[in-house]
């Protein structure tokens, strides 16, 4: 039977790691485990940065998207993947695919972006701070803040639709825990040459371009601690910028396996466990990091905690 994109589609069945059933069930606790301190943590951030006036600041507006980033996107997949993980229905109709698919990709697609963008205010606070106030000011944060939304959103547009549009011809088994665009391109019966280009294309211009951009402005920062004299001015500088470098090197290595890495030469389970670090691991790292590691972020969190209780 051929199947179609349309009403009478009837969804996909999610593999996920329904081939290791003795593993599913560690990894619902798990999974649920980490899911729950993620929406804690980014979501005592977003609010944090709001109520504390000392944190209405550049660096704290764009981290607060970055949290509120985490928490739609793991929120676009994690649910489902617990439902699968436990239960014996492994499946998903096409319009929650659809939308995980739009969802999941703009998020993460923004995210890229938004870490350039934080990268470029830490480069400004170090190499540029008698110009910071003005570089960084209110109007270009929001500026860049919707730049980075709105590349996310046009890209999934052209992206998901193009992978959508593809025929499936009956294959509905999904080798993975959520719908992506690399592992729906697998299940099209036509020659997908095309799709393959245009998602090296697009992983490229966000993956490859920010990170190049991110590690150029850090290696100025790298530059101009250096030649601060102070033992603490410099311990200051690396403790606040090495915190967005740890979730850089996290977030962009494991997606930059899973994009750009020749699809034959990865393996299906290497393909599900690195997804799973990035939608998993990567969203719980960011608040951990940010306020583990920073001293105005822990002040703040007394003061909001002295204030409730």
């Amino acid at each position: 039977m051929r199947l179609n994109n349309d009403s009478t589609f009837p969804g996909f069945i999610l593999v996920g790691f329904s081939d290791r059933p003795q593993l599913e069930l560690i990894l619902f606790g798990v999974i649920l485990f980490l899911y729950l301190m993620t929406l804690l943590g980014n979501a005592t951030i977003i609010l944090v940065s709001l109520l504390d006036s000392k944190l209405h600041t550049p660096m704290y507006f764009f981290l607060s998207h970055l949290s509120f980033l985490d928490l739609c996107f793991t929120s676009s997949i994690i649910p489902q993947l617990l439902v699968n993980l436990g239960s014996s229905d492994k499946s998903i109709t096409y319009g929650g695919c659809v939308v995980q698919l739009y969802v999941s990709l703009a998020l993460g697609s923004t995210e890229c972006v938004l870490l350039a963008v934080m990268a470029y205010d830490r480069y400004v606070a170090v190499c540029r701070p008698l110009h910071y106030a003005f570089a960084m000011r209110p109007g270009l944060c929001h500026a860049l803040a919707s730049v980075a939304w709105l590349s996310g959103v046009a890209t999934t547009l052209i992206q998901s639709t193009l992978t959508l549009k593809l025929p499936f011809c009956g294959h509905h088994q999904v080798d993975h825990f959520f719908c992506e665009v690399p592992v729906l391109i697998k299940l099209a019966c036509v020659e997908t040459t095309f799709n393959q280009v245009e998602l090296f294309v697009a992983s490229v211009l966000f993956l490859v371009v920010p990170l190049s951009f991110i590690l150029i402005s850090y290696w100025h920062i790298a530059r101009a601690v250096l030649k601060i004299k102070s033992a603490i001015g410099q311990h200051k500088v690396f403790g606040t910028c090495s915190s967005h470098l740890m979730v850089v090197i996290i977030f962009y290595g494991t997606i930059i396996f899973m994009y750009l890495q020749p699809a034959k030469s990865r393996s299906k389970d290497q393909g599900k466990f690195v997804s799973l670090f990035y939608t998993v691991v990567t969203p719980i790292l960011n608040p951990l990091i940010y306020t583990l590691r920073n001293k105005e972020v822990r002040l703040a969190l007394r003061k909001v905690l002295g204030r409730t209780l």
